[in-house]
């Protein structure tokens, strides 16, 4: 619904989509949104060779290109939606800017001209969408304080989800920030097509993993997600030392898995054990650590590799991911969600 003044205007007199329509539209911004946050994967191979920059360079620009919008309560069909919506975009827009990148003309400009008519043509999708609220409420009565924490009585409950958020997005940072890094200089693969396209598998299977286990437990999914970090892990590292792209292929499938059970898993249980009173806060608490999880182990890797290698840093990360995978799983089994 539409407003103007005081008034409120029936979205039918504004709209010319229909609730599938708009649902649709919604998912498409969502998507695109998303993938301008991933446009620069394939990119950052080209950032190097052109600027000079380090691997610390890169992955501090990746850190500081954050921009998550996840909601902060988990709705079954709607969040499935939106978290599809999101990583598909996260995927789509790695793959195409890799694939401009490579086959077109202006690599660093392209990319960037293609995601703005993409965002045209959404701007003007969502000109037709429905409002879903009534009264809007005005910029002036929303807080922007932050609040952060968690209740003491929940504290070691909320160990095992808060670790296994970091654990899951430090593996999507690692593909977004790294991958691209790790097949030039390790599988000696130089095509932003192929970097972009890794990339969009991550992202892929990350969607299509939390589509197809909605039925799961949350407990269940978050447990799951902490067991397949280790093997993930350990085909990330194979796949440097063996220099096999297969091994890449199959870690990439792997990593998309723990990270999709471990973001949907984690989240639920945050919610199924904040108290209703506390939710935002709790619930904001989890976010920064998946936030400290898209960021510091990536910037800790490139900082060692600029030390020492790209293999070592990749065996550090693994260990010490690993290693609170392992701290997760005793929390998660050790303390029920409720």
């Amino acid at each position: 619904m539409a407003t103007t003044g005081n008034y409120s205007i029936p979205s039918r007199t504004r709209s010319g989509l229909g609730k599938t329509a708009t649902i649709v539209a919604v998912a498409c911004m969502i998507g695109v949104l998303f993938a301008g946050s991933t446009i620069a994967t394939p990119l950052y191979v080209i950032y190097k060779q052109q600027f000079g920059f380090s691997q610390i360079t890169l992955t501090l620009i990746y850190a500081a290109w954050l921009a998550e919008l996840i909601d902060d309560k988990e709705r079954s069909r709607a969040t499935v939606i939106a978290t599809m919506a999101n990583f598909t975009g996260l995927g789509v827009g790695a793959l195409v800017a890799g694939m401009l990148a490579e086959y077109v003309a202006q690599p660093l400009r392209t990319p960037f001209v293609a995601y703005l008519a993409a965002l045209v043509v959404v701007a003007a999708l969502l000109a037709f969408a429905r409002e879903t609220v009534a009264r809007p409420q005005g910029i002036a009565g929303i807080s922007v304080r932050p609040r952060a924490g968690v209740p003491a009585s929940i504290r070691s409950r909320f160990v095992a989800p808060a670790v296994t958020g970091f654990g899951a997005m430090a593996l999507v940072a690692f593909f977004a920030a790294l991958a691209p890094s790790v097949l030039a200089l390790d599988l000696h693969e130089t095509s932003h097509a192929v970097a972009g396209a890794i990339f969009l598998e991550l992202a892929a299977v990350v969607a299509l993993i939390i589509a197809l286990t909605r039925t799961l437990s949350s407990r269940t999914a978050m447990l799951w997600s902490l067991g397949l970090m280790l093997p993930s892990l350990a085909l990330l590292v194979t796949a440097q030392l063996t220099q096999s792209m297969a091994a890449m292929v199959a870690a990439t499938a792997v990593c998309g898995m723990a990270a999709g059970l471990g973001y949907r898993g984690s989240l639920q249980v945050v919610n199924q054990i904040a108290p209703d009173d506390r939710r935002a806060e709790v619930i904001s608490t989890y976010f920064i650590c998946c936030f400290l999880g898209n960021a510091l182990p990536v910037i800790g890797i490139g900082v060692l590799s600029s030390l020492t290698s790209s293999t070592v840093a990749s065996l550090v990360f693994a260990v010490t991911i690993a290693a609170f995978a392992v701290i997760a799983l005793v929390f998660g089994l050790k303390y029920e969600a409720t």
